[in-house]
């Protein structure tokens, strides 16, 4: 057997996308592999050979993971069609490249994962993974006991059933809430359900990864310990490093 490593893990480590989405472009025939369309999901590439994808050569990346606390009134894209200031525009230059990790609205802020590396995007994002993710919330008033039971129960929306995980009253107006499956908006969208207006949203954690003291606009590189808390145990996660950047 030729020796490296699979096509699509190849590609996945060219940042390219997930396992799945390069599996999708190989059976595409979007991918050449040192001058040949190749259509073959065992082809391995091994140091030497190139590899294009839509007639662009790629190139394995070494990962990078970063957290990033995104600050509010910023929108997590490349450029918006509004104008309006975007997360890559508190990013140096070296890390623009990165995709998102999910992301969080124009008025919310905190914890957001960029990356390189499309097999970790996946399990973070994939709903069998059911990764954890944490919010402090502050609504416009004070909630009602049974309001917070119905968070658990479910709330029938537009979008359908939604619900959260657990459920924690912090102050009358102020609410931890855990997700492990996330629609659009689920927050905001459950609050305005039950005729709550939310007037802060902050993400606190990821997997086992906590926001910490990681300030509004900074970023910090992840280590190998950090990035395996982003799928691990909440209890044995370490916060953040903070690092003068960003």
């Amino acid at each position: 057997m030729k020796e490296g490593v699979r096509l699509n893990k190849y590609l996945a480590s060219c940042a390219v996308g997930s396992r799945r989405k390069c599996d999708e472009l190989i059976q595409a025939g979007r991918v050449e592999v040192n001058g040949s369309p190749c259509l073959n999901m065992g082809t391995r590439v091994a140091p030497g050979d190139h590899v294009r994808v839509d007639g662009k050569r790629v190139v394995a990346r070494e990962p990078v993971v970063v957290a990033f606390h995104k600050p509010r009134g910023f929108v997590c894209t490349r450029e918006d069609e509004l104008g309006r200031e975007t997360i890559y525009g508190l990013l140096p230059q070296s890390l623009r490249a990165l995709h998102h990790v999910g992301r969080l609205d124009l008025d919310s802020e905190g914890l957001l994962i960029l990356t390189n590396d499309g097999d970790l995007s996946q399990q973070l994002m994939h709903p069998s993974k059911s990764v954890e993710k944490e919010y402090l919330v502050t609504a416009n008033q004070a909630f009602q006991n049974e309001h917070l039971d119905q968070f658990l129960e479910g709330v029938y929306t537009p979008e359908g059933k939604l619900k959260a995980k657990a459920i924690e009253r912090l102050s009358p107006r102020r609410i931890k809430v855990v997700l492990d499956h996330g629609a659009k908006r689920q927050i905001r969208v459950m609050f305005e359900q039950l005729g709550y207006q939310v007037t802060k949203l902050l993400r606190v954690r990821i997997g086992g990864l906590w926001l910490g003291d990681l300030e509004p606009g900074r970023h910090a590189i992840l280590n190998k310990l950090e990035i395996g808390m982003l799928l691990g145990a909440v209890e044995e996660a370490p916060k953040p490093r903070k690092k003068p950047r960003g």
